[in-house]
């Protein structure tokens, strides 16, 4: 057994060059050379028998104290001293440190052993022991090694520093950071946890429903459009599960359920990935009051599961998920927070009155219906009232306008039977009891085609097939959508959805902006007369222009214009501006850019968000339509840098 005193050798702490990585894969490339003209050859290895894993041999280190082992993994420190190294080796429980003696796997093996390098993975053979020091260790009697790493691993992984990255090359991201794979681990617990909640405790049958559809259809969002060749048509990937899982219930299945990706051509955010994971579940004979019941245990013992305790704390807030949950009423919340007594208002008339009166845009309210005016509202002035929707709560009362599935209250045609999940003032879940009127439905889908028609590009599309299926009789049936990547971002406590996505959306890497500038013919360029007045210099230079780093950058939901910055101006607080500038830049071009911005206006409230301050852009005419650059600015340029 070792003699050792548990001590361990320095480690020089330096970050490498780009010269000298260069350099590093050099070397690593010629010892694989060397090693194949050995016959040692790392890659015909096909297999290898472990044993057993770090975790285990830790956790259970009483009962296999002296015990012969066979471990792998890839090494991730290495020390040598004479005669003698110590390394670590990891594998996907963890850490466990390993001793190996020339004496005891021979001199040959011992001299190609001191030229592994740190990332190489390796196969051990040996006795576990604890050191003096109290360190439970694997001594060493054979090692094997498996793969050759001829990458350079970071001493100290820049994706810490650098998100972009770290999602980038996911994969060295893992192998750096055990907070990451700790994060994944815990994802599949969520999701087996979904699952069995489901099939356990309410009786469902998980099925799989097409991702390619002819009809993108089940929610209002902007599909991606692929085309198949054989067929010569057109398709999409599909926005939702819902439509295909009702089929199921009408020919007789009467609880299904299912947990798969679905896709939306639409902007990428904190909370929003292009490629996302739903669960949508069906339940025949059931109704809104089951889909509450459902969300509540599936987020109550996810909450259980990975932390112990209903409490979800998130980002330094708490939110306590025992059921029952809260809810609230959309029109009385409107409301109460706006005056407005929409429950003596009947007509669309009055409804638009009233709404322009309040402040909103005429030019869209004039479009709108009483109750696509109540649900705007809601968006506008309710969604960011402190503490409203930090919840759980379940928010009811939706007028029919925005709900095209689902059922009218049998109380009040005006509003449907379903209900949206909040937690953190995210929707984190959606579910009716469904439409099952095929009058109705057919009649809902012909309004939804007509906006589709009138420049609605999200506006539910005509489905004959799905109204050709309750035709022949969809029972009273209860449906339930959960987000379940916004689900395992507040339980783990991850600020980013790309935290919880192992391989996010990425722009590739060297790719030009999606809108590329061209140049103008300056002929044809109009830009507006200068003014002529004279401005007093000292009242001009009290606008405070000011450098901004953009640190988030979204859509604004409702709004085919605004863009929601997050900027840090160098005060040490975030500010939040809106800009109109969406139908010229994706938010995902501006995140991380340095831009230039007035920050000493008077908050300007743009739907139901104060706007502090004003990004600058420029504006010229060109061929008779407005031509616009957001003015961006050299990333040396610190926050906070004042424009003189």
């Amino acid at each position: 057994m070792s003699k050792d005193n548990g001590q361990k050798a320095p480690v020089e702490d330096r970050e490498m060059t780009a010269e000298d990585l260069s350099e590093q894969r050099k070397i690593r490339r010629e010892k694989l050379k060397n090693l194949q003209e050995m016959g040692r050859d790392p890659f015909v290895h096909e297999t290898y028998d472990v044993t057993a894993h770090s975790g285990d041999i830790k956790d259970n280190f009483e009962a296999m104290d002296g015990e012969e082992v066979a471990i792998a993994g890839r090494i991730m420190t290495k020390r040598v001293m004479g005669k003698a190294a110590f390394f670590d080796l990891q594998d996907k429980q963890g850490r466990i440190q390993c001793y190996v003696r020339r004496d005891d796997i021979g001199q040959e093996e011992y001299r190609l052993f001191k030229t592994y390098d740190i990332g190489d993975i390796v196969g051990i053979k040996g006795i576990v022991f604890k050191t003096k020091t109290g360190e439970i260790s694997v001594h060493t009697n054979e090692l094997t090694l498996l793969t050759k790493s001829i990458q350079v691993l970071p001493d100290k992984w820049s994706g810490l520093k650098d998100p972009d990255l770290r999602y980038r090359q996911r994969y060295v991201d893992l192998i750096m950071n055990s907070e990451v794979r700790d994060t994944f681990v815990k994802r599949s617990r969520i999701e087996h946890i979904i699952r069995q909640v489901l099939e356990e405790d309410y009786g469902f049958l998980e099925v799989r429903t097409p991702i390619l559809q002819t009809i993108a259809g089940g929610a209002a969002a902007r599909p991606f459009i692929t085309h198949h060749n054989t067929l010569d048509i057109d398709m999409y990937l599909r926005i939702a599960t819902e439509l295909y899982l009702k089929r199921c219930i009408v020919g007789g299945m009467d609880r299904v359920y299912e947990l798969g990706q679905c896709f939306r051509n639409e902007g990428m955010d904190q909370r929003h990935n292009p490629e996302y994971t739903s669960m949508e579940c069906y339940m025949a004979y059931g109704n809104l009051d089951n889909m509450m019941d459902i969300t509540e245990q599936i987020v109550y013992k996810s909450a259980m599961e990975i932390n112990g305790s209903p409490i979800i704390k998130y980002q330094g807030k708490e939110f306590d998920v025992t059921p029952p949950w809260n809810k609230i009423d959309m029109t009385e919340t409107v409301q109460k927070v706006t005056g407005i007594p929409f429950d003596r208002i009947d007509t669309d008339e009055e409804a638009r009155k009233a709404a322009i009166e309040y402040g909103m845009d005429p030019e869209d309210v004039n479009k709108w219906t009483r109750g696509k005016i109540i649900a705007e509202m809601f968006d506008d002035y309710c969604e960011d009232v402190p503490g409203l929707m930090d919840g759980p709560v379940f928010l009811t009362g939706h007028p029919v306008e925005i709900s095209p599935l689902a059922k009218k209250d049998p109380h009040d045609p005006r509003i449907t039977r379903r209900f949206e999940a909040y937690i953190n003032g995210w929707e984190l879940g959606n579910a009716f009891s469904e439409l099952n009127d095929p009058i109705d439905q057919y009649e809902r889908f012909a309004e939804q085609q007509r906006e589709r028609e009138a420049g609605d590009d999200e506006a539910h599309p005509m489905d004959m097939d799905f109204v050709n299926a309750i035709e022949v009789g969809l029972p009273p049936t209860g449906g339930l959508g959960i987000g379940v990547d916004r689900l395992i971002m507040l339980i783990t406590d991850q600020p980013s959805i790309r935290d919880v996505i192992l391989f996010p959306t990425m722009k590739p890497e060297g790719m030009k902006a999606p809108k590329e500038k061209v140049d103008l013919d300056l002929s044809k360029v109009q830009v507006e007369p200068l003014f002529q007045d004279m401005v007093d210099f000292d009242t001009f230079s009290k606008c405070d222009f000011r450098a901004v780093k953009i640190k988030f950058c979204e859509a604004v939901p409702k709004s085919s214009k605004l863009l929601k910055f997050v900027v840090n101006d160098g005060s040490g607080e975030d500010r939040v501006i809106l800009s109109g500038i969406h139908m010229y830049y994706e938010p995902e071009e501006l995140a991380g850019k340095t831009a230039l911005a007035i920050t000493n206006l008077p908050p300007r409230k743009m739907m139901g968000i104060d706007s502090c301050g004003m990004l600058c852009s420029m504006v010229c005419q060109y061929q008779g339509e407005e031509h616009l650059d957001f003015i961006l600015l050299d990333d040396h340029i610190p926050a906070g840098a004042k424009l003189y």
